[in-house]
């Protein structure tokens, strides 16, 4: 009796202790239901914000309790992923240093690695950026020793962005380009695609354009439409900063084309990046008023204006408010153009970056010429503090390398000496600098003075070559006056000969008398013919000669033909009035003429060389072609030559252009306002 007692005993503990496994199981199945439905509808980009922040606190409140391990750190991870989504900065901070202290405690490299790196993000977005760097750095440290590529990328694209941020572009050209390195065997298209959009940043603001649009075409070749995260939208960001390069490179309808194309992803940038979507109205808006297509403008401009207006993103609304200025500065409404441009100075002065003061302050300027000093001063002072300050900022991020490496020198004394040695080598070299400098300062002295002494010498040979021909000409000219005066009064005193003749037959009506007028009318006819071919003579080689400049340079060719057996065509608009042409203008064209047949002579192995000058309105052409064996213009070697040649197109304030191809011959074009 006894034992049964005992056996029900046993019996019924056994059963309310399964009961009880059974319910803690129950409970623990729907605890971790909820925590995946709370996270998931914390992620819904479509609900409201307070929604969100409600399912990621009863999330939080599931979490907290859990027992200190692995699984609770990934899961404390994901909610502060879900505040980062939310821009709630606050609550992310204090998510990310919980985890940081559980993961410490319980000797977790790889959880302590990726809380360093969240702490990083957060003070990156407090504008922190020394403790952003140092969390960075340490982060990076940890997956190198852990051996962890996928993530060690992900954090040298983190310290890129930062380093890009404070305009350290050097900086983080490298740390991107070591992302891109360590990611060579990993699966994570989206990470190196964030770096080859970085990269393709970087290179747009260090003015390597070649270079920005290539990294930016890489960036959208490794886009996968089906695996992407559409949250992320890869291709209207990519498209976007495309037509960013192409505005720098002031190419403004291939720009368009661009930002129209990221446009057509409107419903879901509405939905996951609207700060994106109105960049891509801004930009689109920007480039057509570039192009002055006012298709849709101002109103993209204003929608733009309202979408980062309701995010709050202050550097946007200050960037729309300068685009809207100039619309209305192009408008000729210059009421509206300065509101807008002060409008965004404020904007500016409130974002509490003075960076964003530059723009304002530069448009101000333009529209508003009579305070123009005033606002250009402060953009001096402004921008001078900023390049300091990136100075400083670029010196912090590598003392904070140097100073947290743990990898530490050993020996002081060596450590001493080697910077020592630096210094030593580095006041060495910036002597030799120095003195270089002077050198080559020197020989630009003197090779000024040369070019001087030989401008003023070109021009004293000028003025004689124009002196002798002036005699020459004048000397000409009056002996033909003296020639066409006898000739006149030769002629005269024919006709008053025949004149008398004629009165005398005035009294004679006999046939005789007729023939005899008839042969005197004859005579007349003729001598009015000779006064007309004796006049026009005259009268055309005066005007052939009225020009010394002309006649220097049909000299010159007259020698090329004589010497040379290259047949030489040339012509001379007559339409130049040439006593307009300045004697320097006239002196370069005649040495460049003189430099390009020489050169012709020596090397091209031409049949047949044209040279031509010809006018339009504003500007004297030279143009010199021949059908010799040609060069490749990139490859070329600049001589002395055309080095001289170009100098003295910049003196005539003209442009030189040399256009050759192997076999086909060279045209050697000159252009001078005149």
């Amino acid at each position: 009796m006894k034992n049964k007692y005992y056996i029900a005993i046993l019996l019924l503990i056994v059963f309310f202790a399964c009961t009880k496994k059974n319910s803690i199981n129950q409970t623990a199945t729907s605890s971790e239901d909820s925590l995946s439905a709370y996270l998931s509808k914390a992620n819904d980009f479509s609900s409201t914000t307070k929604k969100r922040q409600n399912y990621i606190q009863k999330a939080y409140e599931i979490v907290i309790n859990q027992s200190n391990d692995s699984l609770q750190r990934d899961n404390l991870f994901r909610i502060a992923n879900r505040y980062y989504n939310l821009n709630d900065w606050k609550e992310y901070h204090k998510i990310s240093r919980i985890v940081l202290e559980k993961a410490i405690s319980n000797n977790d490299s790889i959880s302590t690695a990726k809380a360093y790196s969240y702490l990083g993000d957060y003070y990156g977005a407090q504008g922190v950026s020394d403790s952003a760097f140092l969390y960075y750095f340490k982060a990076e440290k940890m997956y190198i020793r852990l051996n962890n590529n996928l993530d060690l990328g992900k954090t040298r694209l983190n310290k890129a962005q930062l380093q890009y941020n404070e305009s350290d572009f050097s900086g983080s050209e490298i740390s991107a380009l070591k992302g891109v390195r360590v990611l060579k065997n990993e699966k994570a298209n989206n990470t190196v695609y964030e770096l080859y959009n970085l990269l393709g940043l970087i290179y747009n603001e260090l003015g390597e354009y070649d270079k920005a649009i290539e990294f930016h075409n890489k960036a959208l070749s490794i886009i996968d439409d089906e695996t992407s995260p559409v949250e992320f939208q890869f291709k209207a960001t990519s498209l976007n900063n495309l037509g960013l390069v192409y505005q720098n490179l002031n190419e403004f309808r291939q720009a368009t084309s661009y930002f129209q194309k990221g446009l057509e992803h409107k419903k879901d940038l509405l939905l996951y990046k609207p700060f994106v979507y109105a960049m891509l109205l801004d930009n689109l808006g920007y480039s057509r008023l570039k192009v002055k297509d006012s298709k849709g403008l101002p109103e993209l401009f204003y929608e733009s204006l309202r979408v980062r207006d309701s995010l709050q993103l202050p550097i946007g609304i200050m960037l729309v408010q300068i685009h809207i200025s100039e619309y209305f500065a192009f408008k000729n409404d210059t009421t509206k153009a300065i509101q807008y441009s002060k409008e965004a100075l404020e904007t500016a002065r409130k974002s509490k970056n003075y960076r964003n003061l530059l723009l304002p302050l530069k448009q101000l300027a333009v529209i508003q010429p009579a305070k123009a000093a005033a606002y250009n001063k402060e953009y001096i002072h402004i921008n001078d503090s900023l390049q300091k300050a990136d100075r400083n900022i670029a010196e912090k991020f590598t003392r904070i390398e140097y100073e947290t490496d743990e990898i530490k020198q050993e020996n002081t004394d060596l450590t001493t000496q080697n910077r020592n040695l630096v210094y030593i080598f580095g006041s060495i070299l910036i002597l030799g600098m120095f003195l270089y400098i002077i050198k080559a300062q020197k020989a630009k002295n003197r090779e000024l003075l040369y070019k001087q002494e030989q401008q003023k010498a070109n021009e004293e040979i000028y003025n004689l070559m124009i002196s002798q021909q002036n005699d020459v000409e004048t000397t000409r000219v009056k002996e033909k006056k003296r020639v066409a005066q006898e000739l006149h009064d030769g002629v005269l005193g024919r006709m008053f000969g025949v004149r008398m003749n004629l009165d005398s037959l005035n009294k004679i009506h006999d046939e005789s008398a007729s023939v005899q007028r008839n042969s005197y009318l004859t005579e007349l006819k003729n001598i009015e013919q000779d006064i007309r071919e004796i006049s026009h003579d005259l009268n055309r080689e005066k005007s052939e000669l009225i020009n010394n400049f002309v006649a220097i340079v049909d000299n010159l060719f007259e020698e090329q033909k004589k010497t040379f057996k290259t047949k030489l065509v040339s012509s001379i608009d007559s339409t130049i009035k040439w006593e307009t042409v300045s004697n320097a203008v006239k002196i370069n064209l005649y040495r460049i003429i003189q430099e390009s047949l020489q050169n012709i002579n020596k090397y091209a192995h031409a049949n047949v060389v044209r040279i031509e000058f010809k006018k339009d309105s504003n500007n004297l052409f030279l143009q010199v072609t021949d059908d010799g064996i040609g060069f490749n213009v990139n490859r070329g070697k600049k001589g002395i030559g055309l080095q001289n040649m170009l100098s003295r197109i910049d003196e005539c304030k003209g442009t030189f252009e040399i256009k050759s191809k192997k076999g086909e011959g060279t045209i050697i074009t000159v252009t001078v306002p005149i």
